[in-house]
Formats: C-alpha cells, structure tokens, sequence
C-alpha cells in the first residue's frame, strides 16, 4: 500500500512537468513540422507543397549563407564558451574575500533580457563613442567597423556570447568543490606542479560534467545568435555576414509572411542540432571507451 502510495504521489508530482513538455514542446514541434509541408501566409488557405519547401529551401543562397554562419559560430563560440567556464571556474572556487560579489557579477549578465542586451552591446560597439573602440584606442590597438565590416560583426556576435556563461560558470565552480582534496595532498607530495595538476586531475575529474555543459551549449548556440543578428548587426553587413538560421526563419515567417518556409527552416535548424548531439554524444563514448 505504501509503495502504491509513493508511485501514485509521483505520477501527481511529474504530471505538471509532462503536461508542460507535451504542451509546450511535443505539440508545437508537430505543429511545426507539418506546417514546413505547407505554404501558408495566415490570409489565404493552406497549399499542400510537401516535399518542395525543403527543395526550394536547399536552393536557397541565402539559406545555405545562414546555415554555413550557424555551424561556425557554433564551431567558434562553444569552446571559447567552454574555455572561460573553466577559466573563471578555476578563479572563483576558492573561498575568499569578495568572491560572493564577483560571482554575482558573472552571473548578471544572464539575468539581463535578452534585447535589453542587445541594445547594450549596440551602445558598446559604437564605432563613434562606444567604450569597446575607445579602450582599443587608447592603448593603440585597431578600432574595427562591427557594423560594416563582415568579420568583425561575426566576431562581435561570437564576442557578445561570451559574457553569457555565468550559468556555466556556478555549475563548474559546484562541481570543481566536489573534488576531494586528498587528490590535490597525493599530487604535492609527489612534487607535481599546479599546470600538471590541474591537466592531470581536475580537467580529468571535472570532464564529464563539462562535456554535458558542452552538449546542452552546443544545443542552445543555434538560438543564441538570434537577438545578437536581430538587434545589433541586423543579419548584416552584406553579403547576409551575420544571417544565423533562427534569423533567416523569423523574416521568412514574420517579414516575408512564409510561414511554411520558416517552418522548414526549423525543422533543419533542428535536424542540425541533433546531429551536433549525437557527434558529441559519440566524443563522449570515445572518451570513455579510451579511460577503461
């Protein structure tokens, strides 16, 4: 009686959380995926395309532009994301004076909303009286165009990336304390050094979290470009230099009022996502396979 009672007390428990993913996730990617077989503009009637949308779609310049610049700034913005995590993480485990403070402020940035952010980092690359090109002036480094120049606004989209891994950071921090200190006591005495202990004992103990970090940025980077595009570099300049796919799929649905069109590219964004996952996913395997 007493386990039926516990079982019946999860069902109750769980059944907000599945209602919510059924109703929020399950049903809108169906949604999606059949309207992608359609063309439709919200005035006319439906029109059954099926196959042809992911036809005219692969045809696309601009589409082919948009998931090229997905993939590299994925390929880009990942580890350098992941490169910092553990660098703060390895800063601010330590307790110490003020370290309540500056981990409040790496994690700020990712309580900011999203455009509200944007419209921030649009003052700060100002190329006219934006801090970013002041600093860089006056110590005599290159003052780039972010706006006009092609590389320099993929990099400032990469760059902007950047300042949202305070999430990242509290769980490395978290998992870094976890490490027993015993590890840290057999290194010393064994005379070995602070860069061969943490390659040969923390990056190794902390890698599987890491590698789960990894997975779900990977997963989330595709959207993170959007507000960045949208806000602040415009999906420009040309040729389309900062078109990411979340970009190229709001216009077509919003601007263009092909929501089919915009429906196909989120199947593909999605279809690019999960292949990304299960490369990682397979990394991960490898890695493990090659520890036993």
């Amino acid at each position: 009686m007493t386990r039926r009672r516990i079982d019946a007390s999860m069902v109750v428990m769980a059944a907000p959380f599945v209602l919510g993913i059924v109703a929020l996730v399950v049903v809108p990617a169906m949604w999606t995926v059949a309207l992608s077989l359609y063309e439709w503009d919200l005035v006319s009637d439906p029109t059954w395309r099926g196959l042809d949308t992911f036809r005219e779609l692969f045809a696309d310049d601009v589409f082919r532009i948009s998931l090229r610049n997905s993939i590299a700034f994925v390929v880009v913005s990942v580890p350098l994301r992941m490169l910092g995590v553990v660098a703060f993480a390895m800063l601010l485990h330590r307790r110490q004076r003020g370290d309540g403070p500056a981990r409040t402020a790496v994690l700020l940035p990712t309580f900011i909303p999203d455009i509200a952010y944007g419209l921030v980092w649009l003052w700060i690359a100002n190329p006219l009286y934006g801090p970013l090109n002041v600093v860089l002036d006056s110590v005599g480094a290159p003052t780039p165009s972010w706006f006009t120049d092609p590389g320099s606004a993929k990099a400032l989209v990469v760059l902007m990336s950047l300042f949202t891994i305070g999430e990242g950071i509290i769980i490395a921090i978290a998992v870094r304390n976890q490490i027993r200190p015993e590890f840290y006591e057999l290194a010393a005495v064994e005379g070995v050094g602070s860069v061969s202990t943490f390659r040969r004992v923390t990056l190794p103990l902390m890698a599987p979290a890491l590698l789960v970090l990894a997975m779900r940025d990977a997963a989330f980077a595709f959207q993170a470009s959007f507000v960045p595009a949208l806000v602040v570099t415009e999906g420009g300049p040309p040729p389309f230099s900062t078109t990411y796919l979340p970009l190229f799929a709001y216009r077509n649905s919003f601007e263009y009022l092909r929501y089919g069109y915009g429906a196909a590219v989120t199947v593909v964004m999605l279809g690019v996502t999960v292949l990304v996952l299960l490369v990682q996913r397979g990394f991960v395997r490898q890695m493990a396979a090659d520890r036993v």
